[in-house]
């Protein structure tokens, strides 16, 4: 076991000088540093007229992706909703009816699907959870708005448009 010993450190209690008393040495020294972030470039960025680039690992708006065929992928498991740690995604699965259109591979779709932005940290959970790889993070910088309910993106608004329908 260690033994603790009292020392005493003695301070130099000599009287200050003019220049000390007068605190000139601090001010040149503060006023250096304040001259120095003066003529330093400048950290900020200009947002919609400058862009700073992002790491490549960069995660941003999320996209539900479509097959060869044009079809959903999505089959409503629910993975990407467990895996969320922020529980930002909800959805709601439905089953086909028969004589239903025929543009779907599954039987089981989501009749809902929405992400609270608000909520999402981006993790990557999702994309990684879902096994039919219907969940894509791009790299999009989400929008700004001004309400709270534009933060919160429908199936319509994630699905990629259908390149069968388009053309």
């Amino acid at each position: 076991m260690e033994k603790l010993t009292n020392r005493s450190v003695q301070v130099n209690r000599s009287p200050m000088t003019i220049g000390e008393r007068a605190y000139l040495p601090s001010i040149l020294k503060g006023l250096g540093i304040t001259l120095g972030h003066i003529v330093k470039k400048k950290a900020t960025v200009s947002y919609p007229e400058q862009k700073r680039p992002f790491s490549p690992v960069f995660r941003g708006l999320h996209i539900l992706n479509r097959d060869e065929e044009g079809k959903e992928r999505c089959t409503a498991c629910g993975l990407c909703a467990l895996a969320c740690p922020a529980e930002a995604i909800t959805m709601e699965a439905a089953e086909r009816k028969a004589g239903e259109e025929n543009l779907y591979r599954e039987e089981k779709y989501a009749a809902k699907y929405e992400i609270n932005m608000l909520r999402c940290i981006f993790c990557g959970n999702c994309e990684e959870a879902c096994p039919k790889d219907a969940v894509y993070l791009t790299e999009t910088v989400m929008p700004a708005n001004y309400n709270r309910q534009s933060f919160i993106y429908k199936k319509e608004d994630l699905l990629i448009p259908n390149p069968k329908q388009q053309g």
